[in-house]
């Protein structure tokens, strides 16, 4: 299997709600597992991308949101075996075991540092042990877990796959044309998990339009001659986005296929896509959907190395949302000039949306994402792209996409303590 290809294979997961949630969640959940006896304590400490985003997102099958409630249901229902899906099976009796747990104070969160790293440290405490998980880098990334202060799991150093840790991420040991010539060139039938992308978020987006809470989808599908799939490309794209991603972050309870870690990222990189290949049924083909929806996910990725997985600029907004830009314009039939422009049009645009959380709000960065991912085609399909001179522009798309990355990180370290201040306040 092409590296590439194993990449995307391997990143694609499904998540249940906001992701952070369903971290908090599992990891809590694990400890449990390990401890015997009656709850006392439950610790939680994390990092400030995380504590930030999970801080009034829904959480699936509950009313309850933020980082509390996502710990009490880790140690009282969470299944830790269906990893980010952890708060798939919780009923009415589990959410009021949580809020008891919460209610008598046996619950604490608490940010730990100021970092786009994810750190995720977990204590359940019982009357007969105290376990702590500990998880790094990715949601559900358990690097040890400790029994009684003595260490009963510990990963192997060496990664998942037993090969040494690379010095470069494995994405940025590729340039632009190289990533634009493994979508051109990849076998249908080594993409075709793709697929489940697009069927499973717009299942999402149906669970959305059948529930009174999702406000912006109803007004989106008014705005979209109440069709859900119109003659209006731009419209379509935006209700179809949007929608998913308005169903996630209210916590209703239907899974996202998420990228680098994010339902979110995960929605953006593929529903424009979806919309424009739905759109113009007949003129492009299934397969060059598939391509299209490869090259997003990667572009995802590149920016998302730099930037760090959670950080204080919108990564759905910023980098999904370049990445999808890039695969609408390969569905255009841009050239790799054209796409150059797409990246730098979107890095003049669009760089700088705040992350204030996984919440409501997610979804109007949706639609300025998708607005914006538009417009930069169009001009570029037209030949006009701000110039590699200006901004954060580089001499190289490769350049520019790096540079988009550190604006999150290290350059809004700032910005995520004030916007933390901010939420801690209210």
């Amino acid at each position: 299997m092409d590296r590439l290809t194993e990449l995307i294979k391997k990143d694609m997961k499904p998540a249940l709600g906001v992701t952070e949630p369903g971290a908090i969640a599992f990891a809590v959940a694990t400890a449990r597992e390990y401890a015997e006896g009656e709850i006392l304590k439950v610790k939680v400490a994390l990092n400030s991308g995380m504590y930030k985003n999970a801080f009034t997102c829904g959480i699936p099958n509950s009313d309850k949101f933020g980082n509390l409630y996502a710990a009490a249901l880790g140690a009282v229902a969470a299944e830790a075996g269906l990893g980010l899906e952890s708060l798939a099976n919780i009923t009415e009796r589990d959410n009021e075991r949580a809020a008891e747990l919460v209610e008598a104070g046996r619950v604490e969160v608490a940010m730990d540092h100021v970092g786009s790293r994810i750190t995720i440290d977990a204590a359940v405490v019982t009357e007969k042990d105290e376990v702590i998980v500990h998880i790094r880098d990715s949601h559900t990334g358990i690097v040890s877990i400790e029994k009684n202060k003595e260490t009963i799991y510990l990963a192997d150093a060496s990664g998942e796959n037993g090969s040494k840790t690379e010095e470069i991420p494995l994405i940025h040991q590729y340039t632009l044309h190289e990533l634009l010539e493994y979508a051109k060139q990849v076998p249908e039938r080594d993409i075709s998990f793709i697929r489940e992308a697009f069927s499973m978020n717009m299942e999402l987006l149906e669970e959305g339009m059948h529930s009174q809470r999702a406000v912006i989808t109803k007004q989106l599908l008014k705005e979209n001659n109440n069709q859900i799939i119109s003659e209006d490309a731009l419209r379509t794209a935006q209700l179809l986005c949007s929608g998913a991603i308005e169903a996630r972050v209210l916590g209703l309870n239907r899974p996202a296929m998420s990228i680098t870690g994010s339902g979110a990222h995960g929605i953006i990189a593929t529903m424009p896509l979806f919309a424009y290949f739905q759109v113009n049924y007949g003129e492009i083909g299934d397969v060059l959907l598939l391509r299209a929806a490869a090259l997003s996910y990667l572009i995802t990725m590149y920016i998302k190395e730099y930037s760090g997985k959670l950080s204080a600029f919108c990564g759905c907004g910023i980098a999904a949302g370049c990445g999808m830009a890039c695969g609408l314009a390969f569905l255009r039939g841009a050239n790799e000039s054209q796409i150059d422009m797409v990246i730098r049009n979107m890095a003049s645009g669009l760089t700088g949306m705040i992350c204030d959380g996984g919440n409501h709000g997610c979804a109007m960065k949706g639609i300025v994402s998708v607005d914006a991912a538009y417009r930069a085609v169009e001009l570029a399909m037209q030949g006009i792209g701000i110039g590699k001179m200006h901004g954060i522009n580089g001499r190289t798309p490769e350049d520019t996409m790096r540079y988009m990355g550190m604006i999150a990180s290290p350059g809004m370290v700032k910005t995520e303590e004030t916007i933390v201040d901010i939420m801690q306040q209210k």
